[in-house]
């Protein structure tokens, strides 16, 4: 990880360098951020990931928040991102507002997804959608990871592709969509939590442990 990428209201899309102290750096320009912001920055460096979880920054959104970063991660088993080991794939935003946003209940809001191809039998699963969101509030839980105001949803989306008049290949996938208010600014424990929770919702097991074939539907 050598990048972020942080919208703010006074550098919009600035690129910084995540392993430096960008107050401080000669190499990029000093941003006027609010100091809780760069703080919550910091606390997302150095962390190492497993090796199923290819984590990269993405730009943030706009016009949700004054100050945004954000990572993905496409979970798969192969380094070189083959398609047959392709799991799922994750986004992790972290908003922060000075002023606050009374949805939020604070300043800072993390928003989470998750989408990983299911079998037919777990997608129709009636309990599908609380276990989903269980690995979740376990993982946040595990990692000791102070939170609150957690919301969100789980979806089951089927895919079918035709070839003329005939049925050619299926698929189905589950989507989980969260946010969530973290009491402090250091969100690194968030952060860890998500990934965690990525992994969980792709297939993946604890660590060292050996993990189930990537969820792919039969054609």
């Amino acid at each position: 990880m050598s990048a972020v990428f942080v919208m703010g209201s006074d550098y919009p899309a600035c690129h910084l360098q995540w392993w430096r102290d960008a107050r401080y750096s000669k190499d990029v320009p000093e941003i006027n951020a609010p100091s809780d912001f760069l703080r919550a920055l910091d606390s997302l460096k150095d962390h190492r990931f497993r090796p199923e979880l290819h984590v990269t920054q993405i730009p943030p959104p706009k016009r949700i928040a004054p100050w945004a970063v954000a990572l993905q991660a496409e979970v798969n088993d192969s380094r070189d991102l083959d398609p047959d080991t392709y799991r799922g794939n994750a986004k992790f935003v972290l908003l922060y507002d000075p002023e606050g946003q009374p949805a939020w209940d604070g300043q800072f809001r993390i928003v989470a997804f998750v989408s990983a191809p299911a079998e037919s039998d777990v997608a129709d699963d009636p309990l599908l959608g609380e276990v989903a969101w269980s690995w979740l509030a376990e993982a946040l839980r595990n990692r000791g990871a102070p939170f609150h105001n957690l919301t969100g949803t789980v979806t089951r989306i089927y895919n079918e592709t035709f070839g003329g008049l005939t049925l050619s290949t299926s698929r189905t996938e589950i989507e989980i969509r969260a946010s969530w208010s973290p009491d402090v600014p250091d969100v690194a424990a968030h952060l860890l939590a998500w990934a965690d929770f990525a992994a969980a919702a792709c297939g993946l097991g604890p660590v060292g442990v050996a993990a189930l074939p990537p969820r792919f539907e039969a054609a």
